[in-house]
């Protein structure tokens, strides 16, 4: 656009016209004006003050068009000056056009547009202008380079950054403080911080701006390089250069990171003595965070009270800092202080709903959530995240799946805590679809996501949809992530697929303690005790500390090869490495010395114990129960109603158990009653084969057919088999017949359902029977598999 449109002026006679329009001069003061009208400055020196202090675009235009006029529109001193101007009133085009008007090989000009562009957000611009100078061949400037970085990082163009460091060198400006800067700065955001450790030590005189650029950009990474940031500063004060606010707020970062109080406190004392941002809000929020991530928010909220002005920022510092903490009641009355004292913000807002998830409030979180809606407010993508978190924790899915698959733009953060809410309320399937859903829109599962499904995946069994995460886990290159192969291991040992997982333990090149007691716990699972047991040896080879879990596995290897005299050897280990009071090893310890008949021995454990949990009385209940001593079985059940220690569904599984094997019915059937009645406890199949195998042992074949009758769901292959074997003991084939029916229809390729069937129509000389039962078997290709003996009599 040219510029005399402006203002129509076709001569200098109309410059007394224009000014007099609205004068310049009646913009200041007195003795401004007079220093303009001073005869001792040239006219483009005049114009220049002009320039300096003009107020607005349309002062701006009448003064470009006394510039033209004058004939001055090739000045370079006026021409810089108006570049940047109008870049500055985003006068773009203008811009350009006073550019290309006095365009030459004067480089403050360039510098002057490509600065004036950067200002004006036109990063892309910025760039193009760079192009254009290293065209014309008459060199570079620092601040064109540093401009031009800064615009590459605006942009994310990696490419063209690492270009221009090429120039740099050659030009000889890599060692320059400024431009070595702007470099730290771009291959910070580029995730190369070793280059940008590169560029610093080849900075040959470094200040402030430098340092500070470095530490800030260590600052951004992981604890690994945040102990380098405080290196890094260790060396600026022994050049003589001290610290300021930015160093400061970026060393607190590191030390928030590295969790290092003494280092935060350390920074603290440092900004105290020198005054340094002592009154500044970013500071001071800074400091606040570092106390609360450091575990100590006592400090973090003294500095919080003693701020002048509290900004939403503090506030928001001092929740999130509870919540990262676990504290989701501090952060909840740290919010309802917020609501009395300031606006509230996107963040303090999600926050709130982050403290209702945690804390399970559903109602309040259901009411910010109205709020929001009442109030027009767009929430981002944290906001809709804890919305579906606050709703999959408190049990709402509905609600949380509405938000989700509302929103248009989803991220993996997002999928990931919906995916994660859908596991919390056991829905395994959608979880999974949504994972797949994930994998289509080509949004990336985090590694937290992946281990989760593939553990919901354990448990349903569905081994096709873990080959399918394990292929896709390979193509984008997770398979060497650790975590996720120790979950693959324990996928594939729960499906049943032991050479799966031992083809994934043997590819892990550095396996980690989790890694070998995951094989271990695999392999004795599917009875592989002497596999479980070279494992342990080869892991100690390893010089790999077992822990708890590891030494429960190593007790069941034990258990499995009956082997009393190593348990007695690994327990004494136990009590030397100082494991003797954890609950599990010594619950594990119980049920082994139980089953290798040392009672005794399991007894003087469980007394011993310092500290009683539920597993532990289970664990011995069901010790007694094995045994046969119904008495102290019972004795022990009243005992834990007397120390306040409620039974759950295994306490009462065990108990009814013992009642079964040792006839008490009446007991039996007042305890199964009592479990819904004074304990809430539903029954489970578990129970009721309990209470169905106690009847049929006492010869009550018709009320253990009565339950079976009226508790279809409870019709599972183990209890119908023992009803069966019962009814064959007492004769009564009626109801052993629809027993057998029965079990036919649940299992019809279960060969030892239609053996015992047939039993029992030969013991009542059904031989019509017995024969149509051998044929239906043999039509469905079922063989009886002969026994045998392992006993060698030669």
């Amino acid at each position: 656009m040219n510029p005399l449109s402006y203002v129509p002026i076709k001569s200098s006679k109309n410059l007394k016209n224009v000014l007099s329009l609205k004068s310049p001069i009646s913009y200041f003061s007195n003795s401004t004006a007079e220093n303009l009208h001073s005869d001792s400055l040239s006219l483009p020196q005049k114009f220049a003050s002009y320039l300096e202090i003009c107020p607005d675009i349309n002062f701006l235009k009448k003064l470009h068009a006394c510039v033209i006029t004058h004939g001055l529109e090739r000045n370079i001193f006026l021409g810089s000056k108006l570049i940047n101007l109008l870049a500055k009133f985003n006068l773009l085009a203008e811009s350009k056009w006073v550019f290309n008007k006095i365009i030459n090989n004067n480089l403050s000009l360039w510098n002057s547009i490509v600065v004036g562009y950067f200002r004006a957000d036109q990063y892309s611009e910025v760039l193009g202008i760079y192009l254009k100078l290293r065209r014309r061949k008459i060199g570079i400037h620092s601040s064109a380079i540093t401009f031009a970085l800064k615009s590459c990082v605006e942009l994310g163009a990696s490419k063209f950054g690492r270009n221009l460091h090429t120039d740099a060198f050659r030009f000889g400006l890599s060692s320059d403080r400024f431009v070595g800067s702007s470099f730290i700065e771009f291959y910070t955001n580029c995730d190369q911080i070793g280059e940008a450790a590169k560029v610093f030590d080849e900075i040959t005189e470094r200040d402030v701006v430098a340092y500070t650029s470095m530490i800030t950009g260590y600052s951004k990474f992981g604890d690994h390089r945040a102990n380098e940031a405080f290196r890094v500063a260790g060396e600026m004060q022994m050049d003589g250069f001290e610290p300021n606010r930015v160093t400061l707020v970026s060393l607190l970062r590191c030390a928030s990171r590295l969790r290092a109080l003494n280092e935060g406190r350390s920074i603290h004392g440092y900004a105290m003595r020198r005054g340094v941002g002592c009154a500044d809000e970013v500071f001071e929020t800074s400091l606040i965070d570092m106390y609360v991530k450091c575990a100590d928010p006592d400090l973090g909220a003294i500095v919080f009270d003693k701020m002048s002005r509290k900004t939403t920022g503090s506030w928001n510092a001092l929740i999130a800092g509870y919540l990262q903490l676990g504290q989701p009641l501090e952060a909840f009355d740290v919010f309802l202080k917020m609501v009395r004292h300031c606006e509230l913000d996107l963040i303090a807002l999600a926050n709130a709903v982050w403290s209702c998830a945690g804390l399970g409030y559903l109602l309040i979180g259901k009411a910010i959530h109205c709020h929001i809606i009442r109030g027009g407010i767009n929430l981002d993508l944290v906001g809709t995240t804890a919305l579906i978190d606050m709703y999959s924790k408190c049990k709402h899915l509905s609600a949380a799946m509405n938000v989700f698959y509302m929103t248009e733009a989803k991220d993996a953060a997002m999928s990931n805590v919906m995916i994660a809410g859908y596991l919390h309320n056991g829905c395994v399937y959608r979880a999974i679809e949504t994972f797949r859903e994930m994998v289509a829109a080509h949004v990336r599962p985090n590694t937290g996501t992946i281990i989760s499904v593939l553990s919901a995946l354990s448990d349903t069994e569905e081994i096709r949809t873990g080959w399918c995460i394990h292929g896709y886990v390979f193509r984008q290159g997770l398979e060497a992530k650790i975590d996720i192969a120790n979950q693959f291991i324990n996928m594939y040992a729960k499906c049943g697929f032991i050479g799966c997982a031992r083809q994934v333990f043997d590819g892990i090149k550095i396996k980690d303690q989790v890694s070998w007691t995951s094989m271990m716990t695999g392999v004795v699972n599917h009875g592989l005790a002497d596999e479980g047991l070279t494992l342990f040896l080869f892991m100690q080879r390893e010089n790999l500390q077992p822990d708890a879990i590891t030494y429960t596995c190593l007790i069941q290897a034990l258990n499995q090869l009956g082997s009393v005299n190593l348990v007695r050897e690994v327990h004494g280990h136990l009590y030397r490495v100082f494991l003797e009071k954890d609950t599990t090893l010594i619950n594990s310890l119980i049920t082994t010395y139980s089953k290798q008949g040392k009672l005794k021995v399991a007894c003087n454990l469980f007394n011993n114990m310092s500290e009683k949990h539920l597993p532990s009385w289970n664990t011995m209940i069901a010790a007694y129960g094995m045994h046969g001593d119904f008495v102290k079985a019972l004795k022990l059940f009243y005992q834990m109603r007397k120390e306040d220690v409620a039974p759950d569904g295994v306490t009462f599984k065990s108990i009814l158990s013992a009642c079964s094997h040792t006839g008490l019915i009446e007991e039996g059937i007042h305890l199964f009653n009592s479990m819904e009645k004074d304990y809430g406890i539903t029954a489970s199949d578990e129970h009721y084969g309990c209470l169905v195998d106690l009847l049929c042992r006492a010869g009550k074949l018709g009320e253990a057919y009565n339950i079976l009758e009226h508790a279809p769901s409870r019709r599972n292959a183990s209890t119908l088999g023992s009803v069966l074997a019962a009814c064959r003991i007492h004769g009564n084939s009626e109801i052993g017949e629809r027993v057998g029916q029965w079990l036919l229809e649940i299992e019809p390729e279960n060969t030892s359902a239609y053996c015992s069937l047939s039993n029992l129509y030969a013991g009542g000389g059904r031989w019509d029977e017995v024969a149509h039962i051998g044929a239906l078997a043999k039509r469905r290709g079922l063989k009886r598999t002969p026994g045998y003996s392992l006993v060698d009599y030669n």
